[in-house]
C-alpha cells in the first residue's frame, strides 16, 4: 500500500522536470524526464515496501482490568513484541466495540527494534452494561522512507488479537443507602437480642432473670437445673429466603423521569430495568448481612438468568455479574411462566420480590390471574418505579393540547391505582417510588417484613 508521500514526491519531481523542459524547450526530453522520475519513485516505493518489517511478525498480549462499574474508567494494556529481524515502524490500532468507550489515541505510533516490546494502554469508559469485548488489533508497518506500508489482513489480525472482554457491572448507585439500612438491620437482627418473644423469632440463649423481664420468658427447666431463675432470649430468624424476580419484558425498556441536576439540567431518564437492578443489588447486600439467602430470576417470555444459593457475601459477585448482562426484550412478559418458575425454584416459603411496572395491561392480564398461586405459598412484594412526569402532566390545564394530555395522564393514574388496589386485595405488598428513592423504599419494606417476622 502507498502513502501520501508517493503522489507528493511524484508531483515534486514532475514539477521540476516540467520546469526544466519548459526552460530548455525540449518536449521530448520533458516526457523522458517524467518517465524517469516516475520510475525512480516507483523503484524507491518498491524498495521501501520490501524493507518494511512484516506486520504479522509480532506477538501480542493483554493485561489489566477485567471488570469495571458503569460510569468508571478501566485500563487495559496491550503489549506488542517485534519478533521479526527488522525494525518495526508503524501504527497499531487496538479496536474495541463502540460501547466499550475507548478513548484517544485512535492509533499508537511505535518504532520497535527486533525483540523489543512496547506497552500500549487503552482507557475505557463503557456506556453499557455487560461484556464489552476487544474487536481487533491491526498492525501497519511502514518502510524507512515512509512511501509504502504493509498491513495485517482481517484474518491475520483476528488470529493475532488476544481475546479480552471487559465486564461492565451495574453502577450500584444505591450503595449510598447501605450504611443507614445496615444500622437499622443491626437493631432488628444483627447485634441486639430481643428480650421478649415475638412472631418470627428463634431461641438465642439463656441468661439470669432481671427485674422487668417478661415472666413468660422464664425457662423453668433451666431454672430447675441452675438453681436460680433464668429466662430465654430470642432473636429474629435468620436464613430466610429472598427471591428477586426481575421483569425484562417490554415495560422494563421504558425510561422514567429523574431529577435534573446542574450538570444535566434535562436528564434523559433512567430505564426501569436499571432501577430494578440497582434496587435488587441493595436488597441482596442487605439480606446477605442478615444471613438470608438471595436468589435471582430474570424472565420475560423466557428465563434469561437464574442464580440460586446466594447466601454468603462472596457469592454476591455471581449475582452482580449475572445482572450485568441483562437487557430489555421487546416482548410481553409471560407471568404464568414467572409463577411456574417461582413455585419450582422456591419449595419453602420465601419473600418473592417482583421488579416490574404497574402497567394495567401487563399486570391486569398477566400477573393478577396467577398471583393467588404465589401468595398461597410465599410472601409477595411487587416493586415498581413511579414516573413523576405523569402527575405533572395531569396537572396541566393551559390550552386544549395540555387538557387532552392531562386527561390521558389522569386515566393512567386511575388505572395504575386500580392495579395497586387489586394486588393489595390479593395480599400482595406493593412498593412504588421515584427512581431516586426506589431502592431505599424496597429495602425499607424488606426490613419492615423482617422485623415483623413475616418473611
Amino acid at each position: 500500500m502507498l502513502t501520501w508521500r508517493v503522489p507528493a514526491l511524484l508531483g515534486l519531481l514532475g514539477g521540476v522536470v516540467l520546469a526544466g523542459g519548459a526552460m530548455l524547450l525540449d518536449p521530448a526530453g520533458m516526457w523522458l524526464g517524467l518517465a524517469g522520475a516516475a520510475g525512480v519513485v516507483l523503484l524507491a516505493t518498491g524498495l521501501d515496501w520490501l524493507i518494511a518489517a512484516p506486520p504479522g511478525d509480532v506477538r501480542l498480549a493483554r493485561a489489566g482490568d477485567r471488570q469495571v462499574r458503569l460510569g468508571e474508567t478501566a485500563e487495559v494494556t496491550l503489549t506488542i513484541t517485534n519478533t521479526s529481524l527488522r525494525t518495526l515502524r508503524g501504527l497499531v490500532r487496538d479496536a474495541w466495540v463502540p460501547s466499550a468507550g475507548a478513548g484517544e489515541p485512535y492509533a499508537h505510533v511505535v518504532e520497535l527494534d527486533p525483540g523489543v516490546s512496547a506497552e500500549l494502554t487503552a482507557r475505557l469508559t463503557p456506556t453499557r452494561r455487560g461484556d464489552r469485548p476487544a474487536a481487533r488489533v491491526t498492525v501497519r508497518s511502514y518502510g524507512p522512507f515512509g512511501l509504502a506500508f504493509r498491513q495485517t489482513s482481517q484474518r491475520r489480525a483476528a488470529r493475532l488479537t488476544p481475546p479480552w472482554a471487559l465486564t461492565v457491572l451495574p453502577p450500584f448507585t444505591a450503595r449510598k443507602f447501605l450504611p443507614e439500612k445496615l444500622s437499622r438491620l443491626r437493631v432488628i437482627d444483627g447485634q441486639v437480642v430481643t428480650r421478649g418473644r415475638g412472631q418470627g423469632t428463634e431461641f438465642d440463649s439463656l441468661r439470669e432473670y432481671v427485674v422487668g423481664d417478661d415472666v413468660r420468658s422464664i425457662d423453668w427447666r433451666g431454672t430447675a437445673r441452675s438453681g436460680h431463675v433464668v429466662v430465654r432470649t430470642w432473636r429474629p430468624e435468620r436464613d430466610r429466603r429472598i427471591l428477586c424476580v426481575v421483569d425484562t419484558g417490554r415495560t422494563s425498556a421504558g425510561r422514567v423521569a429523574t431529577a435534573p441536576t446542574e450538570a444535566v439540567p434535562e436528564p434523559p431518564g433512567e430505564p426501569r430495568l436499571d432501577a430494578a437492578i440497582d434496587a435488587a443489588l441493595l436488597l441482596a447486600v442487605l439480606a446477605s448481612h442478615a444471613d438470608d439467602r438471595v436468589d435471582l430470576l430474570a424472565v420475560d417470555s423466557q428465563v434469561r438468568v437464574t442464580v440460586a444459593g446466594t447466601h454468603k457475601r462472596a457469592a454476591l459477585d455471581r449475582l452482580t455479574r449475572a445482572m450485568a448482562a441483562l437487557q430489555p426484550s421487546l416482548v410481553e412478559t409471560d407471568f404464568s411462566r414467572v409463577a411456574a418458575e417461582v413455585l419450582r425454584t422456591e419449595r419453602k416459603r420465601a419473600l418473592v420480590v417482583i421488579f416490574t411496572a404497574l402497567d394495567p395491561g401487563a399486570l391486569g392480564e398477566g400477573l393478577l390471574p396467577v398471583v393467588a398461586q404465589l401468595v398461597a405459598k410465599h410472601t409477595v412484594l411487587v416493586a415498581a418505579v413511579s414516573d413523576p412526569s405523569v402527575p405533572a402532566l395531569a396537572a396541566g390545564r393551559d390550552g386544549l393540547t395540555q387538557l387532552y394530555t392531562a386527561a390521558a395522564a389522569e386515566r393512567t393514574l386511575d388505572e395504575t391505582d386500580r392495579v395497586r388496589r387489586a394486588l393489595t386485595r390479593h395480599g400482595v405488598h406493593v412498593v412504588e417510588a421515584p427512581v431516586e428513592t426506589f431502592a431505599s423504599a424496597v429495602a425499607d419494606r424488606y426490613l419492615d417484613l423482617k422485623a415483623a417476622g413475616r418473611l
